[in-house]
């Protein structure tokens, strides 16, 4: 028997900050009211917060370097297994496992194995002003593909991928694509990495539900009042193995929530 599941994703850049905002970081988990709550961007050690959500249970994973990147994801079912970044690792050849080894120390994946799918939570690295660190990522969207497609392999289960995946796919995907095109986050490079990702397997629920629609963003800059003019970008994502993508009732992107440069975005399944 199928079981409806509602999922939400949100890059909160910094937990510590959101959690003493108006609403607070409980208010806006109790708003999401989600199975599963997946979080990037934490910037958070252990033990740094003593944060409890009722009827969840915690995974987090932390970077090496304080202060930066971190997942974190909530969730009312316990997982039976959780992998972490070094599982990517382990998908990297020759030159760039150098390059995923890196990466892989930031605290970017918090997987989690239940009776029914695979939930995965993501921050991928961003390529950096004038692409600086466009070789990591490169090598990191390979080692990540691969992870994806040997977790349902693996286990013949399908595989539910969300988080900041730093990229706008398409040109419908942000508001100035001309002046942004070969900037990091819309690079050829990374689009591509994000089309064989695709290809891999995989649907972008947001837009396969609304192809045409224009002006959905979950990310604005600080600066030019750029949220209130709306003038963001597409970065957040769940993608589902196609296997299930006929499942997908719902997925949403609710930018009437504040408190980070991202807003939630959510997925509503039968599985």
């Amino acid at each position: 028997m199928l079981k409806t599941y509602t999922f939400a994703s949100w890059n909160v850049n910094g937990l510590r900050a959101v959690l003493k905002k108006d609403p607070s970081f409980l208010d806006v988990a109790d708003d999401l009211n989600a199975d599963i709550l997946a979080l990037q961007e934490t910037k958070l050690q252990e033990g740094q917060v003593d944060l409890e959500l009722p009827g969840y249970h915690q995974v987090w994973s932390y970077a090496e370097r304080k202060g930066y990147s971190g997942t974190a994801v909530f969730s009312r079912e316990e997982p039976r297994s959780v992998r972490h970044a070094d599982a990517v690792l382990a998908h990297a050849d020759g030159e760039d496992a150098a390059l995923v080894d890196e990466a892989s120390r930031e605290g970017r994946v918090c997987a989690l194995e239940f009776d029914r799918f695979w939930f995965v939570d993501v921050y991928t690295p961003n390529a950096q002003d004038k692409l600086a660190r466009i070789d990591v990522r490169m090598a990191w969207d390979d080692a990540y593909r691969s992870f994806l497609s040997g977790l349902e392999k693996e286990t013949q289960k399908p595989v539910i991928t969300c988080g900041d995946f730093n990229v706008a796919h398409n040109e419908i995907d942000l508001k100035n694509p001309r002046s942004n095109r070969g900037n990091a986050g819309f690079s050829d490079e990374e689009r591509g990495k994000f089309n064989e990702l695709l290809d891999a397997g995989f649907t972008d629920t947001f837009r396969t539900l609304n192809p045409d629609l224009e002006g959905a963003y979950s990310w604005w800059s600080y600066r030019f009042n750029a949220r209130k003019n709306n003038a963001g970008w597409r970065i957040d994502y769940f993608l589902v193995s196609d296997s299930v993508a006929d499942q997908v009732k719902d997925a949403s992107i609710r930018s009437d929530i504040f408190g980070s440069d991202h807003c939630p975005v959510t997925l509503t399944i039968e599985l």
